[in-house]
């Protein structure tokens, strides 16, 4: 039976000594106090240093067990479509038969896991999150961006801890329990982030069952048949049933939200999947908004007489989602009524001017991605969430290229004046994420004053 972290480091002579036998900082041993785990690469070390043997070390394979069998504490584990497993320890609610599945990606923020989680863009994805100290802020009822959790589970280095944060009303794992989700800690993520970025975003299945028993052949068959997200409307599946009106602007200290009662513009918002902060952000800017669901008609949208039709972010593929959407948003810029879009709804706007989408291997997912606007030459730092992105070479005259990824050149924003339409890949609303692009809510008002 393996030892655990710390029969090794008092075998080593404590702290400082294991740090000198195996040949390693004071910040890895105590990372291997913190995960319960000792990372591979340091295994020759210690064998050589304890006398001890292979399957004495925690974490590293027994040869006794039976093939599938999970490592010792593991009670849960992130199962590929290639067959890679990922053990770790299972947190937030026990997972029913069939075990979620997804598509794998990573998301590099530090802050706003709870606004990440709830984020309807992230349908149909398992989230590994690469900062360590995810839930130690805990969870709280104004952090919603919807009223369920979008994502299908999330992975984490280190295991969540009590919240420490005077407006936490309980802790994550106890919060994700009673939404259902299903979360695995002690996870490798950087080694799973390098995988994602050099191989592209996996299908994957989260398995915590109740029982501990992990039928891996199968877990891996289910990964493998998972058709991916390309083709997926899932904007249908995350959109309001009927239309709404919002009030509610954005969160302010010391009363917190407030409401919009003196509003100067009329906004339609065509709900992809959209998040609270973007209507709040909507209303803080003078609109009074009605929100409508998908698949609204141009000539429902018109019925409302808008100032102006916001479109919102949303997960799947955006060919699949234009079937309906790409002919509404087409009546709308007909009319004449200006058109603001983002994420989803940006590249929902390119397809109706004539453009095209394609899947990305790896997206762009966090708080810190760098946009150059072409017009100014400033540069945002933008918060975003999107696997598919907007061919720019498609865009035909009358439509250009207004912001521009630093990091890999790929399209982020869009204009077309002769429309009244533009639109961005990024989340101006900044939940979570910097507040650079809170602009935007201003330009689309402006708009809308043109207009008037």
């Amino acid at each position: 039976m393996a030892y655990s972290v710390e029969d090794i480091i008092d075998r080593l002579g404590g702290a400082e000594g294991a740090s000198r036998l195996a040949g390693v900082g004071a910040e890895a041993v105590r990372k291997w106090r913190q995960a319960r785990a000792i990372p591979a690469r340091h295994w020759p070390a210690l064998l050589a240093a304890t006398g001890l043997a292979l399957s004495d070390l925690p974490g590293a394979p027994d040869p006794a067990a039976e093939p599938g069998a999970a490592p010792p504490e593991a009670t849960a584990a992130l199962v590929l479509a290639d067959g890679a497993v990922f053990w770790g320890r299972g947190f937030g609610a026990h997972t029913a038969e069939p075990a979620p599945v997804g598509e794998v990606c990573f998301n590099t923020g530090m802050t706003g896991y709870q606004e990440t989680l709830t984020d309807p863009s992230y349908a149909g994805q398992i989230i590994s999150f690469t900062f360590p100290h995810i839930g130690n802020v805990g969870a709280n009822a104004e952090d919603l961006e919807a009223v369920t959790v979008a994502a299908r589970g999330l992975v984490v280095k280190q295991d969540v801890t009590e919240p420490a944060n005077w407006r936490a009303a309980g802790g994550l794992d106890a919060w994700l329990r009673a939404r259902g989700v299903a979360g695995v800690a002690g996870v490798d993520t950087r080694a799973l982030t390098t995988r994602i970025r050099d191989g592209g975003a996996p299908s994957g299945v989260l398995a915590f069952p109740a029982d501990g028993r992990f039928d891996l052949p199968a877990l891996v068959a289910r990964a493998a048949a998972w058709p991916g997200l390309e083709g997926m409307d899932l904007a249908a599946e995350v959109s309001c049933r009927q239309s709404y009106g919002w009030d509610e602007t954005c969160w302010a200290w010391p009363d917190g939200v407030g409401r919009q009662t003196a509003p100067r513009f009329h906004v339609v918002a065509v709900d992809y999947g959209a998040k609270r902060n973007i209507l709040r952000c909507l209303a803080s800017a003078g609109c009074r908004v009605t929100v409508v669901p998908a698949a609204t008609s141009a000539e429902e949208i018109l019925r409302h007489r808008p100032d102006g039709v916001f479109l919102s972010n949303g997960p799947g593929d955006p060919a699949a989602t234009g079937e309906y959407a790409v002919p509404a948003i087409q009546g709308v810029l007909a009319a004449g009524v200006p058109v603001f879009g983002i994420c989803l709804g940006h590249q929902l706007l390119a397809l109706a001017l004539g453009g095209r989408t394609f899947k990305m291997a790896r997206g762009h997912r966090g708080a810190n991605q760098p946009v150059k606007d072409l017009a100014t030459g400033r540069v945002e730092i933008t918060s975003q969430n999107h696997g598919f992105a907007v061919d720019p070479e498609s865009l035909p005259a009358g439509v250009r290229v207004s912001h521009v990824s630093l990091f890999d050149g790929s399209n982020e924003g869009i204009v077309c004046e002769a429309r009244r339409a533009f639109s961005v890949q990024y989340h101006p609303e900044a939940s979570p994420g910097p507040s650079d692009s809170h602009y935007l809510f201003g330009r689309f008002t402006a708009l809308m004053e043109g207009r008037a």
